[in-house]
């Protein structure tokens, strides 16, 4: 489908997002990264926790006082392989970037690291993550829960996060093979991507409380919040077309992301007290990163990997299909199409970049987008 929303270079959005991030008391520094992963959506064509986020998920929780603009890492336990880090409720990214360089400095001495945050707030694309851990020749693997949204097999009320469960590991090709996407079907920020675009969430991905599903974006995102629907995991209803394998998936993150840490998980992580007030989300995550030179060296790890995708592309395909793909390749083939353009920003994103620079006194910035 050709594109028809106005490309804004990388350069501008870039620059806009860190000063309005400074604006609202993140320090600079941190202002760079989160706006670094945030953008790293969409250049990888994952509009969902791109440009679409930047208000709702961020600007407007440090205004309500949920997320914490300044970061105060505390590193609770810290061995040769191991850290256990509290992000005090503050950028969820910045702890996470702190994480990923002890880990890789971990994992290059002794071969393998790993670690986990508690009292912490969205991360952004698990992806970016376990990339940082490719970048050094290594494998990446993390995974976070969220606010409750999805429901158990054969129940129908949101019990744990979208919970990603996500892989980055080097090959021998321009791109990795990086796996990275929610247990659940789909995740909220889809569904609130599709929201601004005024179309339908596809059936058979959404519950309610009478066992039916439902399509209507809008009515989903208030009905959520009140608890009313839940997304379904991986495989869809029951067991028939492997639903459990979802909800094991969705239930490991869930442990990981709270046990290693003794944080809280669940209907704890509602972002809501118990008077329906907000609440800090208290969020957890998980990392490990795995060195191949402790193995059978990262030449050996990157050319067998990348044997095994180009079997795959090159394998048998189903009639009226012209190709396959291998995780990653298609985030690759985005970047390659955007890298020159810019970022595609709807309608709704501009009006709230529009607000955002005029409300905070950012007159530096005019858009391609105005009149």
């Amino acid at each position: 489908m050709e594109e028809t929303r106005p490309f804004v270079s990388w350069d501008l959005v870039h620059d806009f997002m860190v000063d309005v991030f400074v604006k609202y008391g993140v320090p600079e520094e941190d202002a760079r990264i989160c706006t670094d992963v945030l953008l790293e959506s969409d250049r990888r064509g994952i509009e969902s926790h791109g440009c679409n986020r930047f208000k709702p998920i961020y600007l407007d929780r440090i205004k309500n006082g949920t997320l914490l603009p300044k970061t105060e890492i505390e590193i609770v336990k810290d061995t040769p392989c191991t850290v256990v880090m509290d992000a005090h409720n503050g950028m969820g990214m910045v702890a996470s970037h702190k994480m990923m360089e002890m880990l890789i400095e971990k994992a290059s001495k002794y071969g393998m690291a790993g670690g986990t945050i508690f009292n912490s707030t969205h991360y952004g694309i698990a992806g970016y993550w376990t990339t940082m851990a490719e970048k050094a020749g290594m494998i990446g693997i993390s995974g976070t829960n969220a606010r409750p949204s999805v429901a158990p097999t054969f129940g129908v009320e949101p019990m744990m996060g979208t919970n990603p469960l996500t892989f980055t590991m080097p090959t021998d090709e321009e791109f990795p093979f990086n796996f990275d996407c929610a247990t659940s079907i789909i995740q909220n920020g889809k569904i609130e991507f599709y929201a601004r675009q005024g179309k339908d969430t596809p059936a058979g991905l959404v519950v309610a409380k009478d066992g039916g599903t439902m399509t209507e974006s809008a009515t989903i995102l208030k009905e959520m919040r009140a608890g009313n629907v839940a997304l379904l995991p991986l495989g869809g209803l029951g067991e028939e077309t492997g639903g459990y394998k979802g909800y094991g998936f969705t239930t490991i993150v869930e442990i990981l992301s709270s046990a290693l840490a003794g944080g809280p998980f669940m209907k704890a992580l509602s972002g809501k007290d118990e008077n329906g007030n907000n609440a800090m989300y208290h969020l957890g995550h998980f990392f490990f990163v795995i060195n191949p030179a402790f193995f059978m060296g990262v030449d050996t790890f990157k050319k067998t990997a990348g044997d095994i995708c180009r079997g795959l592309r090159n394998s048998t395909k189903a009639p009226g299909q012209e190709r396959i793909y291998t995780a990653g390749e298609k985030e690759y083939m985005a970047w390659l199409d955007r890298k020159d353009k810019g970022v595609p920003v709807g309608e709704s994103i501009q009006k709230e970049f529009i607000q955002l620079r005029d409300e905070l006194g950012l007159t530096q910035y005019k858009f391609p987008f105005e009149k």
